[in-house]
């Protein structure tokens, strides 16, 4: 049985406790929250804490989920792994590739078990396009675009301090390219990153991320909080791959998407003009009739409560861990050299 404390009842924190809940092998223990006010929202029957040392003391509890702002990481995982306790920790898992290579030798020191919570890759928008690269139906994949717009704009709470680990980057950023990095094979050899302060004076509001890897596949990450349109679902997640044999889409936070062909390709004959629709030889315009041919995605059925019964096999040794520590580091080690790129205005040799 999981038996957890949760450190830092927030949002996170609060949604941690709810998703517990549902599960038949797990309970929540205790929360803890500097804020008295949070501790309000626990459920009856579960400890309140004000502070993480006195939660850490209960030894009942196996398994702590540590949900405080991101500069604080580092110093629950030492305190936690101190205490015996296994630990999930929220994302961004730590300020910088450093600062978790040391989380990492603190709970290797300890034996205890030491995962982020990267629920994203439970997303049914992004296990759909997943899918589709991964079946090798567009043959040779060569690009693959990940977005997600905003109008806002501002950002909010301690996010807007960037000794907090604010700013979208350590926000939605580490989601969108741990999706990429846990989706396309092979070593990610240069980075550029165009990092920018829109709307928020301190931390920043808008990335565009290029990845190129040695797999022969360009990626391309972007996020705006103020990138307007008003086009219908513009303000939610968009996917698109393009490969040789056809190419995919996927929209919205309730995905909707298809796989995209062509019944034929342009042909050229020596010494003739070819005519197309939009004139001779030409790959623009409107489509002939009957050229673009579109085919259904496969199904997928995903939810974000699969991270932690994925977490409890897990532990039961039924299967690996999924969000690998390993895999966090490397992902760390990209946000490092994404903030090298954008300051410097240049690309970065990655791997």
């Amino acid at each position: 049985m999981l038996k957890f404390g949760i450190i830092g009842f927030g949002f996170m924190g609060q949604t941690h406790a709810e998703t517990i809940n549902k599960f038949d092998f797990a309970e929540l223990i205790a929360v803890c929250d500097i804020n008295k006010d949070q501790l309000g929202h626990a459920a009856e029957g579960v400890e309140t804490h004000l502070m993480a040392d006195e939660l850490l003391a209960n030894d009942e509890i196996n398994t702590v989920i540590i949900a405080v702002p991101n500069h604080l990481h580092l110093e629950m995982v030492k305190k936690a792994a101190q205490a015996g306790k296994d630990i999930i920790v929220e994302k961004p898992a730590a300020m910088n590739a450093e600062e978790f290579k040391e989380m990492m030798t603190v709970t290797e020191a300890a034996k205890v078990r030491f995962t982020v919570h990267h629920q994203r890759r439970w997303d049914k928008d992004y296990r759909l396009i997943k899918e589709v690269v991964d079946s090798g139906t567009l043959g040779d994949v060569y690009t693959i675009k990940n977005a997600l717009y905003g109008f806002n704009g501002n950002m909010h709470d301690w996010h807007i301090y960037p000794e907090f680990g604010g700013g979208m980057l350590y926000d939605w950023g580490v989601h969108l390219l741990d999706q990429m990095l846990w989706m396309i094979p092979g070593k990610l050899t240069t980075v550029y990153a165009d990092v920018r302060n829109v709307i928020n004076k301190e931390v920043d509001d808008y990335f565009n991320i290029q990845l190129h890897f040695d797999s022969g596949i360009s990626g391309q990450v972007e996020l705006g909080t103020y990138y307007l349109t008003d086009k219908e679902t513009w303000f939610e997640r968009h996917w698109f791959v393009g490969g040789n044999k056809g190419s995919a889409y996927v929209d919205g936070f309730h995905p909707e998407g298809k796989i995209v062909r062509t019944s034929a390709l342009l042909k050229n004959v020596p010494g003739k003009i070819t005519m197309t629709a939009a004139g001779p030889t030409r790959s623009f315009g409107p489509a002939p009739e009957g050229r673009l041919v579109s085919e259904p995605l496969p199904e997928v059925t995903v939810n974000h409560d699969m991270f932690f019964e994925h977490y409890n096999k897990y532990v039961n040794d039924e299967e690996e861990l999924v969000v690998q520590p390993a895999q966090i580091l490397r992902l760390m080690s990209l946000l490092d050299a994404i903030r090298v790129s954008a300051k410097e205005h240049r690309s970065v040799s990655f791997e």
